[in-house]
């Protein structure tokens, strides 16, 4: 059903917007936040802490310089404590909730699904800021996006707003993270399932678009990294966790024509104060869904003088939910297609754990080349198909490029 409703003051939506660059690789916050941050005046003072991004900080303005300016770190392995850590930790800078996947109807067209909420703090958390009304140090971002890949047409969308009930925010318990309509939330007193509802109105010649989807978890968390400290460098680093395997079922909804889909979705979840140094130009994401039952996710930091980086990371799960933890000896990522300056294929060169076993080849392929989301930051985020070394399917997934624009 379109959005019809009125948007409070401090928030957006927009439809498929043309591609465009901006002075500096994935500086959502320097395009968004920013902004929002001086809105604020008329409520309080507007915040100016010496860590809110600037134009042309590029990737490392967004995600912090190392300067922590107040903000908790994240420098050592801890132990994550279920309800309470998937809801916000607003003693950290910067934190996302993040859900992709790859559905299809009784016929098999398939479609993709991703919906992020993005939190950032704009001043060191004093007190309890959650029920603080107004008051708040706390911004979100919202994504949200459809690629129908029979039609080869990619939809998205961006809502922003301060941190407030009646706007955006997200709850432990009852779990909900929601901005401006769009929401992800448990059905029960438990964390699972949950339900994603999102929709817009069009715009443009974007049509209207809704998501309407239940998740269950069919596998257990995995804590990335060190037990669940991801280190993206010397001095920078994350807690970051996967539920890598989501059974969806629901509707997706384009120009109308609602579509009864199935499918496997991943959730990842992540917050931190500063991850990215200076020799980063961005990164390279992939998780996969493999037709064997194994769970992928492989990460590459692109280094801007080109050298490999030794901070690369991945996770394993095969299909009895065993983990294997990867690092960069453990994989190799080489593009073998470009559409416009984005690498749209790879070999994927896995190294099996049996030691002298040749390592396993995939490739992987955009399933259409347009996936790239134009909103107040510049990424490729889409669906993507796996096939073997003898070309066979071996699985789908979602691929994320940032720092290319």
């Amino acid at each position: 059903m379109p959005d019809t409703a009125a948007r409070p003051a401090g928030t957006r939506a927009t439809g498929a917007l043309p591609n465009r660059r901006l002075a500096s690789p994935t500086s959502w916050l320097t395009a968004a936040v920013l902004p929002l941050a001086l809105a604020f005046g008329g409520c309080q003072p507007p915040p100016t802490p010496p860590s809110l991004p600037v134009a042309g900080g590029g990737l490392r303005g967004a995600l912090g310089d190392g300067d922590a300016g107040g903000f908790a770190l994240a420098d050592r392995p801890i132990d994550f404590v279920f309800p309470q850590d998937h809801g916000p930790h607003p003693t950290f800078r910067s934190e996302w909730w993040y859900l992709t996947g790859v559905l299809a109807t009784a016929a098999g067209r398939r479609f993709g699904v991703q919906f992020t909420l993005f939190r950032q703090a704009l001043r060191p958390s004093v007190g309890p800021e959650q029920a603080a009304g107004w008051r708040t140090g706390q911004a979100y971002l919202g994504h949200f996006a459809i690629a129908d890949v029979a039609a080869r047409r990619h939809w998205h969308a961006e809502r922003l707003a301060r941190a407030h009930p009646a706007l955006a925010s997200v709850e432990v318990a009852p779990f909900a993270a929601h901005i401006d309509g769009w929401r992800l939330a448990s059905v029960g007193s438990g964390f699972w399932p949950l339900r994603l509802h999102a929709q817009t109105a069009g715009r443009g010649e974007a049509p209207p678009l809704a998501v309407d989807l239940q998740l269950q978890a069919t596998r257990s968390i995995v804590r990335q990294g060190e037990r669940g400290l991801s280190r993206k460098g010397p001095d920078g680093a994350s807690y970051y966790y996967s539920v890598p395997r989501i059974a969806a079922k629901g509707t997706v909804a384009v120009a109308g024509t609602r579509h009864q889909v199935t499918g496997t979705a991943w959730l990842d979840r992540e917050w931190t104060t500063g991850v990215l140094e200076r020799q980063y130009a961005g990164w390279d994401w992939f998780a996969l869904h493999l037709a064997d039952g194994r769970d992928l996710m492989v990460c590459q930091l692109r280094r801007r003088d080109g050298i490999r980086s030794g901070y690369d990371f991945g996770a394993l799960t095969d299909a009895a939910g065993a983990t294997r933890i990867l690092g960069t000896e453990d994989f190799q990522l080489a593009p073998t297609k470009h559409w416009r300056g984005w690498p749209i294929e790879w070999q994927l060169t896995l190294q099996r754990s049996a030691p002298d076993t040749a390592p396993e080849t995939l490739l992987i392929r955009a399933a259409f080349p347009d996936q790239v989301m134009a909103l107040s930051v510049v990424y490729w985020e889409g669906v993507v198909d796996v096939t073997g070394a003898s070309g066979d399917a071996a699985g789908s997934g979602y691929m994320e490029l940032t720092g290319y624009r």
